[in-house]
C-alpha cells in the first residue's frame, strides 16, 4: 500500500492536475476584497481632480479661457488614452509572469506618478504625467484580469460585478472629494493625498494578495481540468464582445462634454449650473453602484448573453427619452435608470471574454477588453461633441441609443449563429 495515498497534497504541488482558477480557489475571495479597495482608491485619486482641473491648468500658466477648457480636456483624456494603448501588453505580461506582479506594478507606478502631478511646473508636464499614469497604471484593469481568471466559472459574473461596484464608487466619490479637499490641503497637496492613498493600496497588495502561479505550466500548457469549450467561431464572438464593450463606454461618455450646456437649456440658473450638472453626472454612477453586483449574479444564473442583450436594449431605450426632457430632474432620473441598466454589461462581457479563450490567453484577452473600454471613453466625448454641434444636442441621445440597440441585435445574431459560451 502506498503510504502517501491518504495524505493530502496541495494542488499547487501538482499544477498539471489543476487549472489556475482551481489552484487559487482559496485566495480569490480575499484577493477580490483587496482589488475592490484598490480599484476604489485609484479611481478616487484619478477622478477627484475633475472639479479643480481647470483651476490647476490656469495655475500652471494657461490664461485664455478657451485654452483652459481645451487643455483640461486633453489632460483628462490622456490617462484613458494611455491605458487603452498598454492594457493588452499588461494583460499579456500577466499571462506570462502572473497577475499579482501587474497589480503591484500598477499601484506603485500610479502612487509615484500621482504625487509627481502635484509637482508639475507646466501644462505640458501635467498632460505628460497624466498620460504616463495611464501607460504604467491601470490597477482596476489588472484587478479584472486577476479576478476574472481566479473566480470560479459559476461565480465569475458576481465577482466581476462586485469589482465593478468598487470602481464605479470610486468614480462617484472622487469628484466629491475633489470638491472640498483642495480647500484643506491646496490643489497640489490633493495630488499628494491621492498618491498616499494609492501607496496604501500598493502595501496591501504586496502583503495580502496571494497567487499560485506556475510560469512553466500556466504559460505553455492549456487547461486540462476545465471542460473545454468549443472554439469554432470564437474570433467572431470576441470581436463582437470587444466592439460591444467599446460602444457601452462610448454611449455612456458621449454626452459628457455637452451635458452642462444641455442642462443650461432646461432653464437651470447659471449660479446653480455646476451643482446640478454634478448631480446629473453622479446619478448614472449611483445607479450602476446599486445594480452592478446583482446583474453580475444574474449573468451567472441565467447566462451572460441574456444579460448583455437585455441590458443593451434597456439602456438604448432609456437613452431616447433623455432627448425629450423639459426639467433637469427628469434627466437625472433617466441617467440613474441608465446607470442601473448599463451596470450589468461590462461584468457579463468580461465573463464571456474570459471563457471564450484558453486559460493561458485569458489575461491577454481581458487586456484587449480593457483597451476597448478605454477607447470608448476617449472616442465617446469626441463623437458626442461632433453630433451635438452638427445635429443638435438631442441627436446625441438618439444616435447613441440606436447604436446600443444595434449592438443588442449583433449580440443576438452572434449567439444564435456561433458558439454557445455561457
Amino acid at each position: 500500500m502506498n503510504p502517501s495515498a491518504n495524505m493530502f497534497v496541495p494542488p499547487s504541488t501538482y499544477p498539471g492536475r489543476a487549472s489556475y482558477a482551481q489552484r487559487n480557489e482559496l485566495y480569490w475571495r480575499r484577493n477580490l476584497l483587496i482589488c475592490v479597495f484598490g480599484s476604489f482608491t485609484t479611481l478616487v485619486s484619478l477622478s477627484m481632480l475633475l472639479p479643480f482641473l481647470p483651476l490647476y491648468v490656469a495655475q500652471l500658466g494657461v490664461s485664455s479661457q478657451a485654452a483652459v477648457v481645451q487643455w483640461s480636456g486633453v489632460a483628462f483624456g490622456a490617462t484613458f488614452l494611455g491605458t487603452a494603448v498598454t492594457a493588452p501588453l499588461w494583460g499579456r505580461l500577466a499571462d506570462r509572469y502572473g497577475r499579482k506582479p501587474m497589480l503591484v506594478r500598477a499601484a506603485i507606478g500610479m502612487a509615484i506618478v500621482m504625487s509627481l502631478i502635484g509637482l508639475a511646473h507646466s501644462v505640458a508636464e501635467l498632460v505628460a504625467l497624466r498620460l504616463i499614469a495611464g501607460l504604467i497604471g491601470g490597477f482596476a484593469s489588472a484587478s479584472i484580469v486577476m479576478i476574472g481568471t481566479q473566480a470560479p466559472r459559476e461565480r465569475a459574473g458576481w465577482a466581476l460585478g462586485i469589482l465593478s461596484t468598487g470602481a464605479l464608487a470610486g468614480n462617484l466619490v472622487g469628484p466629491l472629494v475633489g470638491g472640498f479637499l483642495p480647500s484643506w490641503v491646496g490643489i497640489r497637496g490633493t495630488f499628494f493625498v491621492g498618491g498616499a492613498m494609492i501607496a496604501v493600496t500598493a502595501i496591501l497588495t504586496i502583503l495580502l494578495v496571494r497567487e499560485d502561479f506556475h510560469p512553466g505550466f500556466d504559460v505553455k500548457q492549456p487547461s486540462t481540468a476545465e471542460v473545454e469549450l468549443p472554439r469554432t467561431g470564437n474570433h467572431a464572438v470576441t470581436a463582437a464582445l470587444l466592439l460591444t464593450a467599446m460602444m457601452v463606454l462610448l454611449a455612456n461618455m458621449s454626452i459628457e462634454p455637452v451635458i452642462t450646456v444641455y442642462i443650461a437649456r432646461l432653464g437651470v440658473p447659471a449660479d446653480e449650473l455646476a451643482r446640478i450638472a454634478g448631480i446629473v453626472m453622479a446619478s448614472s454612477a449611483l445607479g450602476s453602484v446599486l445594480t452592478a453586483a446583482r446583474l453580475g449574479a444574474l449573468a451567472d444564473r441565467y447566462g451572460s448573453w441574456n444579460v448583455i442583450i437585455a441590458c443593451l436594449l434597456a439602456t438604448g431605450l432609456v437613452m431616447l427619452p433623455q432627448a425629450l426632457v423639459t426639467h433637469w430632474w427628469q434627466l437625472a432620473v433617466l441617467r440613474g435608470l441608465m446607470g442601473m441598466t448599463i451596470a450589468g454589461l461590462l461584468p457579463a462581457i468580461a465573463k464571456l471574454v474570459r471563457h471564450s479563450v484558453d486559460e493561458r490567453d485569458s489575461g491577454k484577452m481581458l487586456g484587449y477588453l480593457q483597451s476597448a473600454q478605454f477607447t470608448g471613453q476617449v472616442v465617446g466625448p469626441l463623437i458626442g461633441g461632433v453630433i451635438g454641434v452638427h445635429l443638435g444636442l438631442p441627436a446625441v441621445f438618439f444616435v447613441t441609443g440606436a447604436l446600443l440597440v444595434c449592438c443588442a441585435g449583433l449580440n443576438q445574431w452572434i449567439r444564435g449563429n456561433r458558439t454557445q459560451i455561457a
